[in-house]
């Protein structure tokens, strides 16, 4: 299966680099390019891309705003060059299923691609914990209380609290000597039960269930009873 790929940047200098990349790489396909949000949630909805890459700052309707509007639709993988809160923070918030600098090497922006096709969330190592915990200690967030629901079996509550853990799924399969296979279908069970749209919203939900709390390392779960609905 051919991956349906929309680049979207004002620089159409980094559009021509990006689009030479993935290109060249098996099995993906440039279906389109904007050089802003407004334009890029057009071509979205014309197109059908499975993944976007989506700059932030752009003239007009900027890469927060379009990922917002995107993000029901397909994947959005936010790149920019501000490793900053603020931008990580408002693109996850928007939808966003990973994030990235621009100052990786274009061959790992191509695997992150793949990865986010696939399903997986994706985000720079520099900002992933940063990031779930500023979103979870948020003081303009509501707090849900969220409860896990009473549907989610013991094992995929263990797939979820790896999953907050920043766990994948290798790691889950090896931590719970269990197939790859196997963890992906907890995985999918896990997004339906927990209406999460990905596994980032998995994690934050996680969190917010209490499973995990913020500045907790390691892949251990928090020791406490399990809140369910």
């Amino acid at each position: 299966m051919t991956l349906r790929v929309l680049l979207v940047d004002d620089h159409a200098l980094v559009r021509s680099s990006l689009r030479m990349v993935l290109a060249a790489a098996a099995g993906i396909e440039v279906a389109g390019e904007a050089g802003d949000g407004g334009e890029a949630v057009r071509l979205a909805r014309e197109v059908r891309p499975d993944v976007v890459l989506m700059d932030v700052r752009m003239p007009g309707m900027d890469g927060i705003a379009a990922t917002a509007a995107i993000a029901g639709e397909a994947k959005v993988l936010v790149l920019t060059t501000f490793d900053d809160d603020e931008y990580v923070y408002g693109a996850l918030r928007a939808g966003a299923s990973g994030f990235l600098v621009k100052d990786m090497d274009l061959d790992d922006i191509v695997a992150a691609v793949r990865v986010v096709a696939a399903g997986e969330a994706l985000l720079a190592p520099t900002v992933t914990r940063r990031l779930i915990e500023q979103v979870v200690r948020d003081p303009g967030r509501p707090s849900p209380c969220r409860r896990v629901p009473a549907s989610v079996t013991d094992r995929e509550l263990e797939v979820l609290e790896l999953i907050a853990a920043g766990a994948s799924n290798a790691e889950i399969a090896d931590r719970l000597r269990i197939t790859n296979p196997t963890v992906k279908t907890y995985v999918g069970r896990l997004l339906t039960k927990m209406d999460a749209r990905d596994r980032v919203h998995l994690v934050i939900l996680a969190y917010e269930a209490g499973l995990r709390e913020p500045g907790q390392d390691g892949l251990r779960p928090r020791p406490r009873l399990l809140p369910r609905r």
